[in-house]
């Protein structure tokens, strides 16, 4: 077995990357699940289907367990309950073999990826906090909204 080829690429991306960046991962790979469970379920394919929405639900799982209640109670708890939402609406896609609950999961997904691509979450660049001892920047690093605030989910 290589250590190289996309399995290699991916660990070393998740490695590397910050919080934001891992949070905007998942949702790619849920969204790509709910999809390959969509293609499954119209292929009539229900090993693959079956598998997909479990690795879609364990996403979920896993980005209700990264919540930080502590810094966002109220966003915490809203996202906790759309999360169980999806997971028990993939559950029940997949008992139904019904594609409505897969393609509401997925918008919902949509939306929610959106929004963590929302400029307030991209990263500032290594220079940035250099630019407040520089009067005239001083404004414009000031509206900057610092890491804790930026990476809070």
């Amino acid at each position: 077995m290589s250590t190289r080829g996309p399995d290699a690429y991916v660990a070393e991306k998740i490695l590397t990357s910050d919080g934001v960046e891992l949070v905007r991962m998942l949702y790619a790979a849920a969204r790509d699940f709910v999809r390959s469970a969509r293609r499954a379920l119209a292929a009539g394919e229900i090993q693959a289907r079956s598998a997909a929405v479990s690795d879609a639900v364990d996403i979920l799982a896993e980005l209700n367990g990264s919540l930080r209640y502590s810094e966002a109670p109220e966003l915490c708890q809203n996202l906790a309950r759309l999360y169980d939402y999806m997971q028990r609406r993939l559950l029940a896609a997949n008992f139904d073999q019904s594609d409505e609950p897969l393609a509401e999961v997925l918008r919902l997904l949509d939306t929610l990826s959106e929004a963590w691509n929302h400029p307030a979450f991209a990263p500032m660049p290594p220079s940035a906090p250099a630019l407040a001892a520089y009067p005239r920047h001083a404004k414009a690093s000031e509206e900057q909204p610092s890491d804790a605030q930026r990476w809070s989910f």
